[in-house]
């Protein structure tokens, strides 16, 4: 397998044009190749510029878990910790976890920072919501959010039985909107209301309808922290 390493986006849309396989910190897929058998190329966007930028409202898709730090807002920060093992962390990447994971433990942080990402395809760079990369996977150059007034997350200890532990985040922004996002299993759901609409309750009769009674509960304390109450 040929590892191509281009240095600029142009360079990395010539890679995908021509077939190259995106690749971060390969967590996520050398099982699969070991098993299935290897592409002929892979990209890696770790010396794109725009790929490993950390801080002023931005996170690039390279950047590895590990190296998240108070550039960024606190909440993301706890996601990236509480992802597998510091061996996991030093080689996977946010890209990789906003995108191809199964989990994307980053992803109710994101949605509560009403982020939205700078995808890459061989046409260009296109800026897309949350809910398309969910849906399709791209390739994510890089996470970009306006600052929160305040944020708050939380995961719960890995209960017994490996079920997939739930996640709930929160966070308030310059506007008075509260977001709120919330993973159960491998399903994330958020929703949003105005400081004048209310709080998690107003959600639950709504958008987060859905929510576990034990979910209900994590989300409400998330916005507590978030309300100051």
């Amino acid at each position: 397998m040929l590892l191509r390493l281009p240095t600029s986006v142009s360079e990395a849309r010539e890679c995908l044009a021509e077939g190259a396989v995106p690749v971060g910190g390969a967590t996520l897929i050398w099982a699969a190749w070991q098993r299935d058998g290897f592409p002929e190329q892979a990209v890696s966007l770790r010396n794109v510029p725009e790929a490993t930028a950390v801080g002023h409202g931005v996170l690039g898709g390279a950047v590895l878990l590990q190296q998240l730090d108070d550039r960024v807002p606190g909440m993301l920060r706890q996601a990236a910790r509480g992802v597998g093992t510091g061996a996991v962390r030093r080689t996977a990447t946010v890209g990789g976890n906003i995108a191809g994971s199964s989990l994307r433990d980053l992803l109710p942080a994101a949605i509560a920072l009403d982020a939205w990402a700078d995808v890459l395809t061989p046409d260009g760079v296109h800026r897309v919501d949350l809910a398309e990369v969910r849906a399709k996977s791209p390739v994510v150059l890089a996470l970009r959010w306006r600052k929160p007034v305040r944020g708050a997350y939380a995961k719960v200890a890995d209960p017994a039985g490996g079920e997939v532990p739930t996640i709930a985040a929160a966070a308030v922004d310059p506007e008075g909107v509260l977001r709120v996002a919330v993973r159960e299993g491998y399903e994330v759901t958020s929703g949003s209301v105005t400081a004048e609409e209310g709080g998690a309750e107003e959600l639950f009769a709504g958008a987060l309808a859905g929510v576990s009674q034990a979910g209900r509960s994590l989300v409400r304390q998330q916005v507590a922290k978030v309300r100051g109450e």
